[in-house]
C-alpha cells in the first residue's frame, strides 16, 4: 500500500470542453456476490452460496479483471476501496490477503486510502476480522437493518437482534475504530416507536456512520411479487421527521439523503460517487464510471452471472455506454443533489468539462421552484428539493 502514483493528468481540449481539466478521483469497487440466501427485498446481484465458495478462482478472476481495467486509471491512485455484495465477509482472510497484495502490485493506494468491507452479523467472527483489519481493511459497514426478530425474520436475515449487538462491539475489539450500520424504516407493520427503538439501538452502539433509509419494494424481487404490507405515507413522513430529529439530537449530521456520520467520517468512497468521481468496478455485475483524457466519460458493467464471469472463456466486460454531453448535466446533478449541502458550483465544470453557463436556464427554473438553493456559488438543494429529489432532477433532464 505505499505505493506512490503520479498525480492526475491534465486533460486535453476535446470537443464540448475546457481545457486545463484533472480527471477525476479515482476508486475502486469490487463484487462479492454470494451471500447465505437471497433476501426478500434484495435486487442487488446476490446468489446464495453453495456448500463451497470458488474463493481461489474468484479472486483469480478479480485480478485478470482489474489488469483489463488498468489502461482506464491513466496512472491515478486509489482513494477508497469498497468491497460490497452479496456479503463479502464470507471470503476468509487469505482471500482478501490475496486480493489486496494483488490490487497493491497493480495500483497505487493514497496514503489515507479507505477499505471498506460490507458484513452482516450473521458471519462475525472474532479472529477473521481482527485479520481483515490487520490486512488494512479500515472500515466496516455492517447490515443490520433491523434490532427486532420479527422484522428481522420478515427481511429474511440470517442473524437476530443479539448477534447484530454484538457484532458492533466484535469490529470495535478488532480494531475498527470507523464503522457503519445500515438500519431500514418503514418495515412492514413497523410503528413510529419501533423505528426509533431501532435507531436509539444503533446510536448506542456507538457507530461513527448510519445509512437509515426506508425500506422500498423493488421489481425483480419477492417482496415486489408477494408485497408485504408496509406503512401509510402518513407514517412514513413522521417516522423521517422523528428519526432525523433524534440523530441530529445525538451528533449524527446528516450529509447525504440516507446518510449520517459523525464529525469526520463521512464515507469517503459514497462522496466520491456523489461528487461525480471517477471509480473502476470489478466482479460479477459490477459497474464503472470513467473519464479519459479526451474528455469523454463512460459508464460499463460486467458479467453479470457469477458461473459466467469464472468460465474460462469468460469476457469480464459485457457492456458500455458512452456518455453524450446533453446527458452529463442530468448525471452530474443525480449524483451531487444526493448531498445535503450540494457541491461548489464550479465542480460542474471540472466534471464534466462543460460551462456552468449551459444550465443556467434548469437552475433558475429549480430555484424559482423553490428546490435549489439561490446561491451562486453552489449547487445545493434546499430543504423541499431534497424531500423532492426526483422532481428536482427532473429540470436537468436532456
Amino acid at each position: 500500500m505505499s505505493h506512490q502514483a503520479s498525480p492526475p493528468a491534465p486533460l486535453p481540449e476535446g470537443e464540448g470542453r475546457k481545457s486545463g481539466l484533472l480527471l477525476p478521483p479515482l476508486a475502486l469497487y469490487v463484487h462479492i456476490p454470494w451471500c447465505v440466501r437471497k433476501c426478500p427485498y434484495c435486487d442487488f446481484n446476490s446468489h446464495a452460496a453453495g456448500a463451497e465458495l470458488p474463493e481461489e478462482a474468484y479472486v483469480d478472476a478479480l485480478l485478470a479483471d482489474l489488469a483489463a481495467d488498468l489502461p482506464a486509471a491513466h496512472g491515478r491512485e486509489l482513494v477508497s476501496i469498497f468491497f460490497g455484495g452479496g456479503t463479502p465477509s464470507l471470503f476468509s482472510a487469505r482471500a482478501f490477503e490475496r486480493l489486496l497484495d494483488g490490487i497493491g502490485r497493480r495500483l497505487s493506494f493514497a496514503r489515507d486510502i479507505e477499505i471498506t468491507l460490507e458484513a452482516n452479523p450473521g458471519t462475525f467472527e472474532q479472529e477473521k476480522f481482527a485479520d481483515y483489519r490487520r490486512l488494512g481493511i479500515n472500515r466496516l459497514s455492517i447490515g443490520v437493518q433491523s434490532f427486532q426478530n420479527a422484522q428481522l425474520q420478515t427481511l429474511g436475515r440470517i442473524h437476530d437482534a443479539g448477534e447484530a449487538i454484538r457484532a458492533a462491539g466484535m469490529a470495535r475489539r478488532a480494531g475498527f475504530d470507523n464503522f457503519n450500520l445500515d438500519l431500514m424504516h418503514g418495515l412492514p407493520g413497523q410503528d413510529l416507536a419501533g423505528a426509533l427503538a431501532d435507531l436509539r439501538q444503533a446510536i448506542a452502539l456507538e457507530p461513527t456512520h448510519l445509512s437509515w433509509y426506508q425500506l422500498t419494494l423493488e421489481p425483480n424481487t419477492l417482496f415486489w411479487s408477494q408485497s408485504p404490507e408496509i406503512p401509510e405515507d402518513d407514517l412514513l413522513w413522521d417516522i423521517q421527521e422523528a428519526g432525523q430529529t433524534l440523530l441530529a439530537a445525538e451528533g449524527f449530521v446528516q450529509y447525504e439523503t440516507s446518510a449520517y456520520a459523525r464529525n469526520g467520517r463521512r464515507a469517503r468512497h459514497n462522496l466520491n460517487y456523489w461528487t461525480f468521481g471517477d471509480f473502476l468496478g470489478i466482479g460479477a455485475g459490477a459497474h464503472a464510471k470513467l473519464s479519459d483524457p479526451h474528455g469523454r466519460i463512460r459508464r460499463t458493467w460486467k458479467t453479470r452471472q457469477p458461473r459466467d464471469y469464472l468460465a474460462p472463456e469468460r469476457r469480464f466486460q459485457a457492456g458500455e455506454r458512452l456518455l453524450e454531453a446533453d446527458e452529463l448535466p442530468f448525471e452530474f446533478m443525480m449524483n451531487a443533489l444526493r448531498l445535503t449541502e450540494g457541491v461548489p458550483a464550479g465542480l460542474f465544470g471540472e466534471r464534466t468539462g462543460l460551462p456552468l453557463a449551459g444550465i443556467a436556464a434548469p437552475c433558475a427554473a429549480a430555484r424559482a421552484a423553490g428546490l435549489l438553493e439561490n446561491d451562486p456559488q453552489r449547487l445545493r438543494p434546499t430543504a423541499r428539493g431534497q424531500l423532492f429529489l426526483n422532481d428536482l432532477l427532473q429540470y436537468f433532464l436532456p
